[in-house]
């Protein structure tokens, strides 16, 4: 029963978070994607640390702030 639970939760929280990215902005859309990324990343490269993992999301949202899809 536990895991039914745990998994309501997960997708609830999911299907939330990508609604909330419906009125973005490609620009808030690509920084958002850009952090997450980058902390994922950080957090695999330094074993899960938290310092990685923030440092990673910094350094992913100014990335992604960056990139233009419109530039060619």
């Amino acid at each position: 029963m536990n895991t039914r639970w745990i998994t309501l939760f997960a997708t609830t929280a999911l299907a939330v978070s990508l609604a909330a990215c419906g009125n973005m902005s490609a620009r808030d859309q690509n920084t958002a994607t850009g952090a997450v990324l980058g902390g994922a990343a950080g957090a695999i490269l330094t074993g899960g640390s938290t310092a990685g993992t923030v440092g990673g999301a910094a350094v992913g949202g100014v990335i992604g702030n960056q990139v233009d899809p419109k530039k060619k």
